[in-house]
C-alpha cells in the first residue's frame, strides 16, 4: 500500500507537540528566512550581544587588566571546557577550550605520536575534512621521512588498522555526506591494535549525543561556531582522556599551558592536567560569546535534541522522495538514521546554481564541491514547517528552471 503523502498540516502538528519549540525564541533569526546551515555557522543566541557588550564595556572598559582576576578571565578556557565536556560525555577535567580546530588537531596528533613513539602511521579517510588531512600531512613532513599520513577510502579504514598505526584520526560525522561512524566500535578496534583514537567532533558536538568516556576515546577536537552557536571563528575545544595527561608534553608549549604562567620562568613546566594543552592568551570576547551558546545547549535535553534532529532530517528525506524525484537529485546521506548525523546531503550536477537560487528565495543551505547541496538540521531553532517549506521551494525552483539564470552561475569567494 503506498505511503500517504506528507502535508504541511502534518508538519504544523509536529511543531505543536515539539518539546524544544520554546528554544526558537532564544535565537535571533531573520523573518521570512529558513536557516539550514547551522552545521556551518550556528545562529546567534539573543543573549549574545548583551553578554559581549558587558564584557567590552564593563569587564574590559572599566575593569581593564583587573578583570583577569575580578571577572575570572584566567579560568575561562577551563570553565567553558567543563561545560562542553558535559555535552560530549567527558569526565571533569578532560576538556579545554583553546585555539582553532586545526591548531588543536596539530596538538592532539603530537600527543598521539608521543604516546606511540615506535609507530609512524597516521591513518585517516581520504574524504575527511581537508584541514584534518592538511594538518596530518604537515605533521608527517615535520617529523621526517619515516612518518606518513595514510588516507584511505572509508570502507578500507577498519581493515587498515594494524600494529604499524600510531593514531586513527577520523571525523565522527562526514562533512560532505553526513555519514556517522560508530564511535565505540572504531575506538575499540583501534585500541585492539594498540593505536590511539582521535576524533574530530566538528559536525557532532551539539547535534549528536556523544559519550566519549563511555566509548573510551583517547583524544578529540571540535569547533565552537557550528552547533554550539558560538559565533564566526569561535574558539575550538579539545579533549584528552585523563589517563593520558601525565604523558603529554605539549608540542606547542605556550605560557598559558605553564604550571605557573606569571612566575615568568625561562624554562617550560607543563601545568597539571588538561591545562597544559593551553598555549597563548585566550580571546576573552570570543570566549564570552561561545559560553552563551554552550549554556543554551545545556538547558536542553540531549536525548530530545537527538530525537528531533533525526525526525527533521528524516522528514527532509521523505519530502525529497515525495517532491524531488523527477529533478535528478541523489541522496548522498545514509537513509538509516543511526548512521546519519544532523545533516542531509543531496548531489546534483548543477548543485552550485541550484543552491544560489534557493538562497535567493530565503532558504539558506550550503554547497560543497563538486556537486553537493548540504542541509543542516539544528533542533533548537528549526521547525518542521521550515523543512516542508524548504523542500517545496527547492521543488519550485527546479520546476521553473530558475537555477539556470546567469546570475546564479557565478562562483563566490566563499562557497
Amino acid at each position: 500500500m503506498p505511503r500517504a503523502k506528507i502535508t504541511r498540516g502534518d508538519c504544523e502538528a509536529l511543531d505543536r507537540s515539539d518539546r524544544l519549540s520554546a528554544f526558537r525564541d532564544r535565537f535571533a533569526l531573520p523573518e521570512n528566512l529558513i536557516y539550514l546551515d547551522g552545521n556551518s555557522l550556528g545562529a546567534m543566541p539573543k543573549a549574545a550581544p548583551a553578554r559581549i557588550a558587558e564584557v567590552v564595556e564593563q569587564e574590559w572598559g572599566n575593569g581593564l587588566v583587573r578583570s583577569w582576576n575580578i571577572h575570572g578571565w584566567a579560568g575561562l578556557q577551563q570553565r567553558i571546557g567543563e561545560k562542553i565536556g558535559r555535552l560530549i560525555g567527558a569526565r571533569p577535567g578532560e576538556t579545554l577550550v583553546a585555539d582553532s580546530t586545526s591548531v588543536n588537531l596539530f596538538k592532539m596528533l603530537s600527543v598521539a605520536l608521543q604516546v606511540r613513539p615506535d609507530r609512524r602511521i597516521i591513518l585517516s579517510e581520504s574524504s575527511n575534512f581537508p584541514t584534518d588531512l592538511y594538518i596530518a600531512e604537515g605533521m608527517a613532513h615535520l617529523l621526517g621521512k619515516h612518518h606518513q599520513l595514510r588516507a584511505l577510502a572509508s570502507d578500507a579504514i577498519e581493515g587498515a588498522i594494524d600494529e604499524h598505526v600510531a593514531v586513527v584520526m577520523l571525523t565522527h560525522v562526514n562533512y560532505r555526506t553526513g555519514r556517522m561512524w560508530d564511535m565505540a566500535r572504531i575506538t575499540e578496534r583501534a585500541h585492539a591494535h594498540g593505536a590511539i583514537m582521535l576524533w574530530d567532533l566538528a559536525h557532532s558536538a551539539g547535534a549528536v549525543k556523544l559519550a566519549l568516556h563511555e566509548a573510551d576515546v583517547d583524544l578529540a577536537v571540535g569547533c565552537g561556531y557550528k552547533y554550539l552557536n558560538g559565533g564566526p571563528g569561535a574558539p575550538a575545544f579539545l579533549f584528552i582522556a585523563e589517563r593520558l595527561h601525565a604523558l603529554v608534553s605539549p608540542a606547542l608549549s605556550g605560557w598559558f599551558g605553564h604550571a605557573d604562567p606569571f612566575a615568568f620562568e625561562p624554562g617550560y613546566r607543563p601545568a597539571p592536567g588538561i591545562a597544559r594543552a593551553a598555549v597563548g592568551t585566550p580571546p576573552i570576547i570570543s570566549l564570552a560569546a561561545l559560553e552563551v551558546g554552550v549554556d543554551l545547549m545545556l538547558e536542553a535535553s540531549q536525548d530530545e535534541m537527538r530525537r528531533k534532529s533525526v525526525a527533521l532530517s528524516s522528514l527532509f528525506i521523505d519530502l525529497a522522495d515525495q517532491l524531488l524525484g523527477a529533478f535528478g537529485f541523489t541522496l548522498v546521506s545514509p537513509r538509516e538514521a543511526a548512521q546519519r548525523g544532523s545533516q542531509v546531503c543531496l548531489s546534483h550536477p548543477s548543485a552550485w546554481p541550484t543552491m544560489q537560487a534557493l538562497i535567493a528565495h530565503g532558504v539558506i543551505g550550503d554547497f560543497r564541491a563538486p556537486d553537493i547541496l548540504r542541509f543542516g538540521f539544528t533542533p533548537l531553532y528549526l521547525r518542521y514547517v521550515d523543512v516542508w517549506d524548504a523542500v517545496m521551494m527547492l521543488s519550485a525552483i527546479m520546476e521553473s528552471r530558475e537555477w539556470t539564470h546567469a546570475k546564479y552561475q557565478v562562483k563566490a569567494a566563499v562557497t
